[in-house]
């Protein structure tokens, strides 16, 4: 069968492919440490559960404006000033089927072929994916771990070109975990600012932080915020994955363009959903503050364990739930008489043979390294932790 020629430029996502095979192997009876899902082990909050069984039983479940019901866009509004510091009316507020489309749309709404978007890497590896399916070309920035994977302001510099339509910032970022500083912040500011390109900023996993203060780029260049896009959702802070409910601000004109190609596709986010994730953004952080202590407390075991095995290291993450762990050591060994060249093949060694499901670098942009998230229990992790091991004593 014929299909379009845009699908040559991207590939499956491998994240999903590696999870959805770990599960299937589980299904089978296989005891699997999965280490390679992107969504928090813990509940939906009841609260939130309760208010999407209420307005199924108040029979809200027919279609509602393509751009979300007015008073989650006036939450969403009262978030971003509360947690944000940024003003927005409920016509600049886009309800999206999780923050995946709020992306998607924006590449749609925003990007025609010729056009570039700056991605930083390591990156989430729908990124570039997403911007080659709107005939653009993904710009990759390579980042340092000893800069905190922060992109140096050089490196941007060089990228930026007349036909730079965006640049992407996520910061806690996957898959690294990392958090980008005020200095940091203000580097890429200064950077940016001669230039007229919109800044995405993605924010997912801004209430997964493990340290004292989390900044944006409007809190240290407030002169940027009218080319400010802002991403964010409920999947990871709410633990609300399959729920599909995300979000996006930003410039009234293109908020009003992305609700066009939601238009054509599919319409608004659920009806129930949108209920569900009003009485999250209106609920009490209680369960927020209970999730980020109890993943500080698995990231700080999680990390000192992979620290402990020859030839793995492994940085501290400042927030999300992610380890991303330096590998490089163990490249260029042996493992059954052939040699280990890559972080792909390792991690297809460590699912087939020692039952371990860990995302190889590759996909993210950086070779060397093997992304594993602590949203599992410390048994769990513990597990994961002696079969490493096993696979690195098997190594020579």
């Amino acid at each position: 069968m014929k299909l379009a020629r845009r699908l040559q430029a991207i590939k499956p996502s491998p994240t999903l492919a590696l999870n959805s095979r770990a599960k299937a192997l589980a299904a089978k009876g296989v005891d699997v440490v999965v280490l390679a899902a992107g969504e928090p082990d813990f509940d939906t909050p009841d609260y939130v559960k309760q208010a999407a069984v209420e307005a199924l039983r108040a029979g809200f479940t027919k279609y509602t404006a393509t751009n979300g019901i007015l008073e989650l866009r006036e939450a969403i509004c009262a978030k971003l000033e509360r947690d944000n510091g940024l003003r927005y009316t409920p016509d600049q507020v886009l309800v999206t089927s999780g923050g995946k489309q709020a992306l998607y749309n924006f590449c749609q709404a925003v990007l025609d072929e010729g056009d570039e978007v700056i991605i930083f890497a390591p990156f989430w590896v729908s990124y570039p994916d997403m911007v080659r399916l709107a005939g653009a070309t993904p710009v990759i920035v390579p980042t340092r771990e000893e800069d905190g994977f922060a992109p140096d302001p050089d490196a941007i510099r060089r990228a930026l070109t007349p036909r730079t339509r965006a640049v992407i910032i996520n910061s806690p970022g996957n898959p690294t975990g990392a958090v980008y500083s005020r200095a940091a912040l203000e580097r890429i500011a200064e950077v940016l600012r001669p230039h007229d390109c919109l800044i995405v900023t993605d924010d997912i996993y801004e209430k997964l932080l493990f340290t004292d203060e989390r900044l944006g780029i409007s809190d240290v260049a407030p002169d940027l915020v009218p080319r400010l896009v802002v991403v964010n959702g409920m999947s990871k802070a709410y633990s609300m994955t399959g729920w599909r409910l995300g979000y996006i601000a930003g410039p009234k004109p293109l908020v009003a363009a992305m609700q066009m190609v939601q238009d054509q596709s599919t319409s608004n986010a659920s009806s129930i959903g949108q209920k569900a994730a009003l009485a999250a953004l209106q609920g009490p952080p209680d369960t927020i503050t209970t999730m980020v202590k109890e993943y500080r407390e698995r990231r700080d075991f999680f990390v000192a364990g992979l620290n402990a095995l020859d030839g793995v290291r492994c940085r501290m993450p400042e927030g999300a739930f992610y380890a991303f762990a330096d590998v490089r050591g163990l490249l260029g060994r042996s493992y059954k008489g052939k040699p280990v060249t890559s972080s792909m093949q390792l991690s297809e060694i460590l699912l087939d043979d020692f039952r371990v499901a860990a995302v190889p670098g590759e996909p993210f942009g950086a070779d060397g390294y093997v992304r594993m998230s602590f949203v599992t229990s410390r048994e769990v992790l513990q597990k994961g932790l002696a079969r490493l091991g096993e696979l690195v004593k098997a190594l020579s």
